[in-house]
């Protein structure tokens, strides 16, 4: 387990990080349905929603994630071992209740499922990197896009995803200039807005990774925050410039990795 060597506090839980922007009227609409796991919720959950991830309220790297799906002949549930992805059907919620309640181990959540925007067929998010140096504002520093291989549950490049700019997702989607700078404009608004609201939830923070996603309606989500040692390497090898500016915030407040 990583044990971080740097001063930036963070938020640690994800049902927590949700209840603080719940609250905040500038960042409630952006976040997902998300109750901690029981039997009561999960079947108010199921029956309100057809698709609902299952996640360790502390963790990263897709692990221990599940994915569940609602089909006419009961639940597919999707799981991540390692690297392998299963699947495996229910036929009615006790049996399904039962069997998850046997192999988790950890304090879990129950999250509304977004069903992502595609780029060439593939699901995708973004990362909305957002840092500040000690006693300064906080600042948008980079941002990727994590596109998921077909038919995966996560996009993370742990699970077989790969990561490409966000001015090359924009292109791909047919924008002009104007609409891309627009694009990131909003979302690294947003991103601001999410440590602003959050940073005011506990002091001493300087790094926060956003999840974003868009949906099939293009209404915008957060799906995760990660204030405890947000990963930026990928961007090394698609933006440099990105890397270099996310590394030297890092520098300040006393990070030396990535």
């Amino acid at each position: 387990m990583y044990v971080k060597k740097y001063r930036s506090n963070s938020l640690k839980g994800k049902l927590r990080v949700c209840r603080y922007l719940l609250d905040n009227p500038d960042t409630k609409r952006l976040v997902p349905n998300t109750v901690s796991f029981s039997n009561k919720n999960l079947t108010k959950m199921s029956e309100k929603y057809k698709s609902l991830y299952i996640k360790p309220d502390i963790g990263s790297q897709g692990i221990g994630i599940f994915k569940l799906i609602r089909v006419s002949t009961g639940y597919d549930l999707f799981s991540i071992q390692k690297k392998e992805q299963k699947r495996q059907h229910f036929s009615n919620l006790p049996s399904l209740f039962q069997y998850l309640a046997a192999h988790i181990q950890k304090k879990m959540i129950i999250q509304q499922g977004i069903s992502l925007a595609k780029t060439n067929g593939r699901p995708y998010d973004i990362r909305v990197m957002v840092q500040r140096k000690p006693k300064g504002a906080w600042t948008c520093t980079g941002l990727l896009v994590k596109v998921g291989r077909p038919k995966k549950i996560v996009t993370n490049h742990y699970q077989g995803g790969k990561v490409i700019t966000m001015d090359t997702l924009l292109k791909q989607m047919g924008l002009s200039l104007d609409r891309r700078k627009a694009r990131i404009r909003h979302l690294s608004d947003k991103g601001v807005t999410v440590s602003r609201v959050l940073s005011a939830k506990k002091s001493g923070m300087y790094e926060m990774g956003i999840d974003f996603a868009y949906d099939n309606h293009h209404r915008i989500w957060i799906l995760e925050v990660n204030s405890n040692h947000p990963q930026f390497f990928p961007l090394k090898k698609v933006d440099l410039s990105a890397y270099k500016r996310i590394r030297s915030f890092a520098r300040s407040y006393g990070r030396f990795d990535d």
